[in-house]
């Protein structure tokens, strides 16, 4: 609660007017008036008597809310409110709006019978509120007598028709005037060429505010500075914006965030342009015309390279780099990520972050990574805060207490419910001793097959789709994503496999096991389509050693299988496929000691490759159908 009757109105006024008088530009002044002000120094007019307002209450049945009657006590009305109310009504100009706009209509035309309180208010208000603009750039100005706080102030509600928002609404009277100064300060802030710059007292006091905190958000406290910029930013200054929006960005936000006077600066722009074009290639409505407009300014040189940018940001190809030590820890943490360690990975790069050193004094952290196709992923609203907190770029401060790792190093997440409950069925290939990039050579058909470029799961099935000619009723081609399962283990993982057959099914596991042990599971027990599944194979030196499989209700088993992956111990009663499915992965991860990284495979990007066929090749009297494409 504010005591806005204590504030002292002469003062802001006075330093408004003088403001205003010393930024206006030759040929800007409005009339005889506002030559009058200028010379004066002083927007308003003589104070309003308590008779004065008093008779004005009278005339509109109603007394004033508190902030606008000690207003009138200073000034009896107000030029230039911001920069689109040229005149603020007094005592004689206030009255009731009493819907003399249509504006009532308007708003109720776009009402439902789903229309809240807050929509209704404001096409009421049209009705009821109190009009205080007097001459303005079609910019209406109401106080809302339906819209009183305890202290028995109405809240100010503004709308211009070609702004194309809702009514904005400010707390009282005070409020509203305190946001038409900064509106004031944030027009003026922007001067054409050849204007002379627009300086004074608030505005170097400001700009020291962002000096202190750029140092301050280097230190690692950039919730202090975020505020001090956003502040800033209110006043149009003209850094406040781009320090702002990096520490939005690794915060996650994204809605407009441009890193405006800093993303065209070629002294900025190796870091800021990927993040920027990086957004803008994620949303593919976009025409590519927008992301000139947040370019405005820049030479042809770097428009050339935002767009290079963006083309390699769509297919894949950015490669975030850095220098010195820092750039050095990019390089490892990439080749972890690349491999699903994704929380190894984001462990080095904060490990080095002490030694990052910034382009220049308004670069405030790393951004340029979180475009790469392979370390963005490692982003989220935590470890942006991890990382803002940790001091960089020279400055001194306590490191911040490490993030909790996003991988639970187990199986058994698997068998949790999904966003959407899309993974009810998925499969997977253990390898032990031989790195990811081997698996190909095990479990695809023919010689030179290479893992794809890192990419998500739905961009790999979808550019396997777009280039595949010929589709066939029989084949069960699987697109795995590869990476590391713990110490020794490499792992392929299908997320969206095909129906299981049991008759047709042939499992992976002798043909990849030449020389090692191989483990495979296929896991349906909360499918939506059939009855639930469950295979388990193991094989050693390309010879299968035991496997099992459950389906149609029944267990079918060879070979010797140990206590902990006993199928009876299982199977027994499923009438809870999802625990009997979490206490199978459980088995499987103690019996072999591996995992699967969940944020690489949910959220990341790893190397994907087709494996030969999990189905047998058909046999005499089994149809089926093929389709080529040309």
């Amino acid at each position: 609660m504010t005591d806005t009757t204590a504030f002292d109105w002469r003062s802001l006024l006075l330093k408004w007017s003088g403001e205003w008088a010393d930024s206006l530009p030759d040929g800007e002044m409005r009339g005889k008036d506002d030559e009058a002000a200028r010379r004066v120094r002083w927007l308003g007019f003589p104070p309003a008597s308590e008779e004065r307002i008093a008779a004005m209450e009278e005339r509109l049945g109603r007394r004033m809310p508190p902030s606008y009657r000690e207003f009138l006590k200073v000034s009896d009305g107000w030029r230039h409110a911001g920069g689109f109310v040229w005149l603020l009504a007094g005592t004689e100009d206030a009255r009731w709006h009493n819907n003399e706009s249509g504006l009532a209509d308007v708003f109720e035309e776009y009402l439902d019978e789903d229309a809240g309180p807050e929509e209704r208010r404001e096409a009421d208000i049209w009705r009821r509120g109190l009009q205080l603009d007097v001459e303005s750039d079609i910019t209406h100005v109401l106080l809302d007598p339906g819209d009183v706080d305890e202290d028995g102030e109405w809240a100010v509600y503004t709308w211009a028709s070609w702004r194309a928002a809702p009514p904005e609404r400010h707390a009282n009277f005070l409020a509203f005037m305190r946001d038409m100064y900064r509106e004031f300060h944030s027009l003026r802030a922007h001067r054409s060429d050849g204007e002379p710059e627009f300086a004074n007292d608030t505005t170097r006091k400001l700009d020291a505010l962002v000096e202190e905190a750029r140092a301050e958000a280097l230190r690692g406290g950039w919730e202090r500075a975020g505020k001090a910029l956003d502040e800033a930013k209110e006043y149009g200054r003209p850094r406040a914006v781009g320090l702002g929006d990096q520490i939005r960005r690794l915060l996650g936000q994204t809605h407009m965030v441009y890193f405006d006077g800093l993303v065209t600066d070629p002294q900025y722009a190796p870091e800021l342009l990927p993040p920027l074009v990086a957004e803008h290639a994620a949303h593919s409505y976009r025409d590519d015309s927008t992301l000139t407009f947040h370019l405005r300014g820049a030479d042809d040189d770097l428009v050339s390279l935002a767009y290079a940018t963006l083309d390699q940001v769509r297919n894949g190809t950015y490669r975030y780099t850095a220098s010195g030590p820092f750039g050095e820890a990019v390089e490892r943490a990439r080749e972890l990520a690349r491999w699903g360690d994704t929380d190894e990975a984001w462990r080095t790069l904060t490990n080095a972050l002490p030694l990052w050193e910034p382009l220049g004094p308004d670069h405030l952290a790393p951004l340029g990574w979180v475009a790469d196709p392979v370390l963005g992923p490692l982003l989220t609203p935590e470890r942006g805060r991890e990382l803002l907190s940790t001091p960089r770029g020279g400055q001194a401060g306590e490191a911040p207490r490490p993030t909790a790792g996003l991988d639970p190093g187990n199986l058994a997440w698997l068998a949790e419910p999904d966003p959407g409950n899309n993974r009810t069925s998925y499969r997977f290939v253990l390898v032990e001793g031989v790195e990811p990039e081997e698996l190909p050579g095990r479990l695809a058909d023919g010689d030179g097959i290479v893992l794809n470029e890192p990419m998500t799961l739905w961009e790999a099935r979808h550019r396997s789709l777009h280039s595949q000619r010929e589709f066939s009723s029989y084949d069960d081609r699987a697109l795995m994503a590869v990476g590391r399962a713990g110490t020794g283990w490499s792992f392929a993982f299908d997320g969206d496999p095909a129906p299981f057959h049991r008759q047709r099914f042939v499992s992976p596991a002798a043909a990849a096991g030449t020389g090692t042990r191989t483990v495979v599971v296929w896991s349906g027990l909360r499918t939506w389509h059939g009855e639930p599944f469950f295979h388990l194979s193991v094989a050693r030196d390309g010879a299968e050693q035991y496997a099992f499989t459950y389906a149609d209700g029944e267990v079918r088993q060879s070979g010797e299988i140990p206590r902990a992956l006993d199928p009876s111990r299982f199977f027994g009663d499923l009438a809870d496929g999802a625990e009997a499915e979490r206490s199978l992965l459980e088995a499987v991860a103690g019996e072999f000691g591996a995992h699967l990284p969940r944020h690489a495979i949910v959220n990341g990007r790893l190397h994907t490759f087709a494996t030969r066929s999990w189905t047998r090749p058909p046999r005499d009297g089994e149809t089926y159908a093929v389709i080529r494409m040309r």
